[in-house]
């Protein structure tokens, strides 16, 4: 007998394997006791210093970065996994008194991450050190792997996201999270 896969079909077959990916990937996001929050971000509303990370059940975020029209990417964890993968989660919020869209620049300019339709897929973190950039992951189909259209978010409200990248070496700690139209901000990986 002959299995023969539809372009649908395998669509399907990539998207429930990145799903069982990030699952696994979300599931092992414990924080261990030797985490250690960055010491600037870009508008973090306490001063460096120890303490727990948002990982160990802190509500502080790890960074917190603005962007247009009220719209705030709160970074809460930055964590590495076993297959290679480093994997930024935390909230999409608008702090603005009406209803906003993230900006289409969000998705870079790179024309095969575009034509998949609204994304953080133009996010990079910058290890300054090593002086190498990683760039969001993609599928085989081209697809950032990242959260992808995005509604549009009303004033006060927040919306979860994520954004997976190939993991720097274990010897970098720290690297810059760059986002289109948002600040920069120092974060700390953990993991």
């Amino acid at each position: 007998m002959s299995i023969r896969f539809t372009a649908k079909a395998r669509r399907g077959m990539v998207a429930l394997t990145i799903a069982a990916g990030l699952a696994v990937g979300v599931a092992g996001c414990g924080g261990g006791g030797d985490d250690k929050k960055p010491e600037a971000s870009a508008s973090a509303s306490k001063s460096g210093g120890s303490g727990a990370s948002t990982q160990e059940g802190s509500d502080e975020p790890i960074a917190e970065l603005k962007g247009e029209d009220g719209l705030v990417l709160q970074i809460d964890s930055v964590q590495r996994d076993s297959g290679g993968f480093l994997t930024v989660s935390g909230e999409m919020k608008n702090d603005g008194d009406k209803a906003a869209r993230v900006s289409v620049r969000t998705a870079g300019d790179e024309t095969e991450i575009i034509r998949h339709g609204s994304s953080l897929g133009g996010a990079t973190l910058v290890d300054s050190k090593s002086k190498k950039r990683y760039y969001v992951l993609r599928d085989t189909d081209g697809r950032p792997l990242t959260t992808t259209g995005m509604p549009r978010i009303e004033a006060g409200a927040s919306i979860p996201v994520f954004m997976q990248f190939p993991a720097p070496p274990t010897s970098t700690a720290d690297v810059t999270f760059q986002l289109p139209t948002f600040a920069s901000a120092p974060i700390q990986i953990s993991g």
